[in-house]
């Protein structure tokens, strides 16, 4: 496959990379310093079962996209329709787009920029971080559920062939919802601490913080039709248990001076809640507190 990686950050980077690995042509479209570091040597990977330098193409325009089968979009949720706009200009007609990205909605945004061609939504769970120019450092897990779509299948493939577990799952909905809540839970506190999941739970009232939030959020997906597969308290534990060392991509911007994406996490079930009629405290006071630490 013709592969081009919108917003090749840390998630990008090691699914795209992954796909070049098996012999996928993969072009990464990112910022300027990891473009140049990846055309000087090649994409860096230090995962737990490789440390190796991956070959593949990298630019910094979507334009880089124009003959791509797939296009793994992974933008900021802030930067969806915006960076649409762009791959609209340059898709081919059939490519499909599967959406890697934090929150619930993102699929259904980048739909109204992109009519008409096939739009698929994904959650991600793999802990990741640009541990500098070109180099992605892999922390754990790496697995993708997707949903339905046109082309999904062939996709599925050759992501497993590559080394990604993949699974087709009718019900994304509840599965980015389980996500949502995830990082609702975690992302905000490992962001104000600026640790990693497995200190920050070991705070001094950090774990009723955690199931407040957890609640709220429950309360709000019940209200808005999603019955979670999974419980989201258990899911919680074990990903403390799985991936201790991660810190959240929200505390990796706010270290970086960059804009986070709480709005569309904590802020997104401020929102809903508003709207429903669901009281949302906790959710709120992370909210807050993170776009207070923005404007530092």
């Amino acid at each position: 496959m013709k592969v081009a990686v919108m917003g090749a950050g840390a998630v990008g980077c090691y699914f795209g990379g992954m796909l070049a690995r098996a012999g996928h042509h993969v072009t990464l479209v990112a910022r300027p310093q990891h473009v140049e570091a990846i055309r000087d040597g090649g994409l860096r990977m230090e995962t737990r079962q490789f440390d190796e330098r991956v070959a593949l193409q990298a630019g910094t325009d979507a334009a880089a996209a124009r003959d791509a089968d797939l296009v793994l979009f992974c933008v900021k949720s802030l930067d969806t329709e915006a960076a649409g706009r762009q791959l609209r200009e340059v898709l081919r007609p059939g490519a499909l787009v599967l959406c890697l990205q934090n929150g619930v909605d993102n699929a259904d945004r980048l739909r109204t920029v992109l009519p008409d061609h096939e739009v698929a939504a994904a959650v991600v769970y793999v802990a990741t971080e640009m541990a500098g120019p070109g180099h992605l450092k892999h922390h754990g897990r790496g697995e993708l559920v997707v949903e339905p779509a046109r082309g999904i299948e062939t996709v599925v493939q050759a992501l497993v062939a590559s080394g990604v577990p993949t699974e087709v799952s009718p019900d994304v909905r509840s599965a980015l919802w389980l996500k949502l809540v995830l990082n609702c839970a975690f992302n905000a506190v490992s962001a104000i601490a600026q640790k990693p999941y497995g200190f920050t739970v070991a705070g001094t009232g950090i774990p009723e913080v955690i199931r407040d939030v957890i609640d709220e959020c429950l309360a709000v997906a019940k209200a808005d039709g999603v019955t979670l597969a999974v419980d989201p308290h258990e899911a919680a534990r074990k990903l403390v248990e799985t991936m201790p060392t991660q810190s959240s991509s929200t505390a990796q911007d706010l270290a970086r001076g960059k804009p986070t994406e709480i709005d569309f996490l904590n802020g997104y079930v401020v929102r809903r809640g508003e709207a429903l009629g669901i009281a949302t405290p906790a959710n709120r006071v992370l909210w807050a507190l993170v776009k207070l630490l923005e404007r530092k």
